[in-house]
């Protein structure tokens, strides 16, 4: 049986000072804004993905303050048997969608999202 595909989704990024931040990827990168909620985040969106910027302490999980890398998966369930159930530290549903996040060796965030099947 061949391995899931993936396919980059986008990055969430955490600041201290979240509206020095959007101001940054908006007038000096010239990214335009998708959605924001002042407080809360930026969204960005781009050809190949999002970039999400997000006020540090706003979320309440383990390593919240840290990068997530988006990777949507033809079969969430499939990868999740490779990755092994100790490694998932959260599941849940966005929509129709189904997520679940792991992390790497170094504590870094990785949220799989249930993609269209390959």
């Amino acid at each position: 049986m061949a391995p899931p595909t993936f396919r980059l989704a986008g990055v969430e990024l955490y600041f201290a000072d979240l509206e020095r931040a959007q101001e940054f990827y908006q007038q000096v990168l010239g990214l335009e804004l998708a959605e924001a909620q002042a407080g809360h985040h930026a969204k960005f969106t781009t050809p190949s993905g999002f970039v999400c910027l997000e006020r540090q302490g706003v979320e309440d999980y383990a390593s919240a303050n840290k990068a997530v890398l988006f990777l949507e998966v033809s079969n969430l369930s499939e990868a999740l048997e490779r990755v092994g159930p100790d490694r998932v530290i959260r599941r849940g549903a966005r929509g129709s969608s189904a997520w679940a996040v792991l992390h790497d060796p170094e504590g870094h965030n990785i949220l799989l999202i249930q993609g269209p099947a390959a």
